[in-house]
């Protein structure tokens, strides 16, 4: 006889949605948590970010507004905003815990530590706990670079929380952090560089909304060095000077690491119950989130499959229904949108250009123009819309957006095209006039085809 059905490590999305509907289907169920409920995406990811971001979008909105015949004066104060925030994470974190508590999950605030296939010990409350399953759901934490000085620096986790803004921020990194902290710092006036070590951002994703987002960051101001590393920080009075590996060295107010994410299984005692790592540090598991060890299951960040809030979700989800609700559901990871809430914003689902040219023929539909708000203005900043399809009509294979809303229509795209959805289908979907998504259902003819993987344009 075990203490619970089901013990879950860590009150994130997707412990939380396996810890409520285990409850629901009858299960004695207790969630330990060693800091606040909501995990990353709640406290310091996804719903502080996406409020940030709207907060230095507002910047925009003051640069077309005189062209609609307002006159602006705004002042922008830090402190509101970040108190702002704080009031809002902490009612969401009020709801969460309610959601836990309302079908009967016990929330232990507690680090826990596996001691075995059935079992973890407490280590606030120096006790010992016994289950049938374990759920480990403990995400994952900012990637800090091992160099000299990395001390000085700040990460995701600390830039919601400065006590002030700086006058300059480097941020390192070419991902969606990296992006999106740029797009808010320098929407907030703070004087914002980009370092990163590729030759252009946003590495997996299709080449034209790199390469638009590129020129976009670019028009607002922010610096994006490439092909260079940060190789040490050290503090230059007030500032942190930041020393490149190309023998340039530089003062910033702060030095932000935007550099990846890295699954939290340190210190879990996760090979005292056997539990295999992959290479990255990540817990391996199958289709069904089942770990080397058949009494423990993994969902979310700690598995290093999706990185994202809506995938743990469906895979604490799916879990609860296969092992307390005899309905066995593996999470389907090949079709899942995703979104830049950067300026401009990106959207996108299914495969890249690059990606869909290896599969065999295709056709590539591709729209650019300046979005409909900038048209009174002088902002020659252009949208970009892109189908990709197999030949002559076929399926749709990918979609890619940049601009206003693309986070928005990629969601909605992401339905027809987990349907299979052909060009000839959007093609029967009469236009929305005037919108920036009528150019989905509305293009003619192919910019450019792949045939036998050669480019043809014209």
């Amino acid at each position: 006889m075990t203490d619970y059905d089901l013990l879950v490590i860590g009150a994130g999305s997707g412990g939380v949605r396996a810890a409520r509907m285990a409850a629901t289907y009858g299960a004695k169920v207790a969630v330990v948590e060693e800091y606040r409920v909501g995990g990353t995406c709640v406290i310091r990811g996804c719903v502080p970010k996406k409020l940030y971001v709207y907060a230095a979008r507002f910047n925009d909105m003051f640069d077309v507004a005189s062209s609609f015949g307002w006159q602006v004066d705004a002042r922008f104060d830090w402190s509101t905003l970040v108190a702002n925030k704080e009031r809002e994470i902490t009612r969401l974190e009020s709801g969460y815990t309610a959601n836990l508590e309302k079908p009967g999950v016990e929330i232990i605030k507690d680090r826990a530590v596996v001691t075995g296939p059935n079992s973890i010990h407490l280590v606030g409350g120096k006790r010992d706990l016994t289950t049938r399953y374990l759920l480990i759901a403990t995400g994952a934490h900012p990637f800090i670079p091992h160099i000299p000085g990395a001390e000085l620096g700040i990460t995701s986790n600390e830039a919601f929380d400065m006590e002030k803004l700086p006058h300059s921020i480097l941020i390192e990194g070419g991902g969606y952090v990296a992006v999106e902290f740029a797009t808010i710092f320098a929407g907030l006036g703070v004087d914002t560089t980009i370092v990163y070590r590729g030759d252009c951002i946003l590495r997996h994703f299709d080449e034209d909304m790199r390469r638009g987002l590129e020129a976009g960051l670019t028009d607002r101001g922010i610096r994006l060095i490439y092909q260079t590393n940060v190789n040490s920080l050290t503090q230059a009075g007030n500032d942190v000077m930041a020393h490149f590996s190309d023998g340039v060295s530089a003062p910033f107010g702060a030095v932000m690491f935007a550099t990846g994410r890295v699954s939290n299984t340190r210190g879990l005692g996760l090979e005292t119950a056997g539990v295999e790592l992959t290479a990255g540090g990540a817990i391996a598991v199958d289709a069904f989130s089942q770990s080397s060890c058949p009494s423990i299951y993994a969902v979310g960040d700690v598995t290093g499959r999706a990185q994202l809030t809506p995938v743990a979700i469906r895979e604490g989800w799916y879990f609860a229904e296969t092992v307390f609700n005899n309905n066995p559901l593996a999470v389907d990871h090949s079709l899942i949108p995703t979104a830049v809430f950067s300026d401009p914003e990106i959207g996108a689902v299914g495969l890249t250009e690059a990606e869909a040219a290896t599969h065999g023929d295709i056709d590539v539909y591709v729209a650019r123009f300046r979005p409909m708000i900038n048209t009174l203005s002088t902002r020659t900043e252009r949208m970009i819309l892109k189908l990709i399809t197999e030949k002559d009509g076929g399926r749709v294979l990918g979609c890619h957006i940049l601009g206003p809303g693309a986070a928005e229509m990629a969601q909605l795209v992401a339905v027809p095209m987990g349907m299979k959805a052909s060009k000839a289908d959007f093609d029967r979907a009469m236009a929305l006039h005037p919108s920036a998504a009528e150019e989905l259902v509305t293009f003619k003819s192919p910019t450019y085809i792949y045939r036998n993987g050669e480019k043809h344009v014209g």
